[in-house]
């Protein structure tokens, strides 16, 4: 009997089954390698306070996430709200403020979308948040932002006496409200009353306190409103009293004669004060000329310490701008990495002149290898001289490059600031900063493809360059001691120019 499986038909269905598969493999293939788009929410979210917050994003084109790197963070990415790594989520990374107050919602990761949820919501929650997708070969991120609302209590009015000027005094109070509330009052014909004082007082929590007093002179103000709204969200809360004719104040004949003698007795005390103003006026005239003369001595000593701080800041501009890159790049040195310094994360090549980002590798945690920040250091430090070299960032979008203190903190989140022992400058993005405090952001368009960093140990000066373009990028002045390296942050791949 003839095998039929071998026949012609079968084996062009074998054919066809097999080019299926092959296409779908090299769809799923591509899809992998492409670039994608993180999407949020267009508009801010909003939340209560003391309530949940539900922050979203996700991918575009859809894709898992499942082995990627899911980050939320506040200003910079050190600054974590909720880090998902390596399948799983990395709760030890978190700020402190953010610690069993966060959850990833993961139903949707295999499509590429998930969502954030933070747990009773305060005041200092309000503000810019950042999702980042990231994968071996390629990243993004979407900004959105996080409004915080709180409706506050019902207002509580109480009278509080008679007013010194006549009049009854009533009192408003309401707590508990953000941002700051607004307090209105109104008659009995729904005509707005100016309060006789106000004070809305932010409390430690971050919310407002609302006190308003008004005074009732007359019946045309005894029925009175008082409302507390929150601006943000159109709403109030409101509360109405009603004070009886007996307690309104009455002006009797008796009281009328009362105010006619205090006024002749004011005008004979007028009189008697005008002869002493007018002594004290002359001394006054006198103390005057003595005060202006004096302000113009000011004057003249301020007139020349503004000359003198000119002159040492043209002094110090002058002295910058010597500094240009035909004389700094004399000055180069051969800078490689030390891998005993990088992150796990961190791949440093043989020649250990160039350091990708990649999957966490199964090295020995040493004392000076970074564990929190995907950062790596020079192999030889300095301490004295002037050095300079040159490092290639290419098209990538998150990098740092600068010089750090031997002392500089490898384990935990590190703050790249001068303070921290970190001179250095970044891009985050599509922003470039100078890692002060707070941030300097730099005036720099597209990828500067090459970063020159120069180094003048006695002068206290760190300098960043367009190699080529003799003015400095940014200049750092500090005051140097113990020993420098060359310094890393690594999420685009970083190579060292010979």
């Amino acid at each position: 009997m003839e095998d039929s499986s071998w026949s012609p038909g079968a084996a062009r269905s074998r054919l066809l089954l097999s080019r299926t598969v092959f296409l779908i493999s090299l769809h799923i293939h591509q899809l992998g390698s492409e670039s994608f788009k993180v999407i949020g929410p267009d508009r801010p979210i909003r939340a209560l306070v003391g309530e949940d917050a539900l922050l979203s994003c996700n991918l575009s084109p859809q894709m898992s996430a499942e082995h990627m790197e899911v980050r939320w963070f506040r200003s910079s990415f050190s600054t974590v709200v909720h880090l998902y790594r390596d399948g799983r989520d990395q709760a030890d990374q978190q700020m402190a403020p953010y610690r069993s107050r966060t959850k990833l919602l993961k139903d949707g990761i295999a499509n590429g979308s998930v969502s954030l949820s933070i747990y009773n919501i305060t005041p200092s929650d309000e503000g810019t948040y950042g999702c980042l997708f990231q994968s071996p070969s390629f990243y993004n991120e979407a900004i959105l932002e996080l409004q915080v609302t709180g409706l506050g209590a019902n207002p509580h009015l109480s009278v509080d006496g008679y007013d010194r000027d006549g009049g009854i005094r009533v009192v408003c109070q309401s707590a508990g409200w953000y941002p700051e509330p607004r307090v209105l009052w109104r008659d009995a014909r729904g005509q707005q009353l100016a309060p006789a004082t106000e004070e809305i007082s932010r409390e430690a929590d971050g919310l407002f306190n609302a006190h308003s007093a008004a005074v009732v002179t007359d019946a045309s103000t005894q029925n009175l409103s008082c409302s507390v709204s929150n601006p943000r969200l159109g709403q109030g809360r409101r509360v109405a009293l009603h004070i009886a004719d007996v307690f309104l104040p009455r002006i009797s004949p008796s009281q009328v004669a009362l105010a006619v003698a205090l006024a002749g007795v004011s005008c004979l005390l007028a009189l008697a004060g005008y002869g002493f103003w007018k002594q004290h006026r002359e001394k006054e005239s006198l103390r005057s000329e003595m005060e202006k003369e004096k302000g113009n001595l000011q004057a003249e000593l301020e007139k020349e310490r503004e000359i003198l701080r000119a002159e040492l800041k043209n002094e110090r501009e002058k002295s910058l701008a010597e500094l240009g890159w035909s004389r700094v790049s004399k000055n180069a040195v051969n800078v490689i990495l030390d891998p005993d310094t990088a992150h796990p994360s961190l791949e440093v090549s043989e020649s250990r002149r160039s350091v990708k980002w990649g999957l966490r590798q199964d090295v020995s945690d040493k004392p000076q290898r970074f564990d929190c920040e995907t950062c790596v250091l020079g192999s030889g430090g300095f301490t004295s001289g002037r050095h300079y070299w040159e490092v290639e960032v290419g098209g990538g979008r998150t990098w740092a490059v600068g010089v750090a203190r031997e002392t500089v903190r490898r384990k935990g989140w590190i703050k790249f600031s001068p303070d921290e022992g970190i001179w250095a400058v970044d891009q985050c993005g599509s922003h470039y900063r100078a890692r002060t405090t707070p941030e300097t952001l730099l005036p720099l368009t597209g990828s500067p493809g090459r970063i020159g960093v120069y180094l003048d140990y006695e002068e206290g000066l760190v300098s960043f360059y367009h190699p080529g373009m003799e003015a400095p990028i940014y200049t750092f002045t500090s005051s140097f001691s113990g020993m420098l390296y060359p310094f890393f942050w690594v999420y685009s791949p970083v190579t060292l120019c010979p």
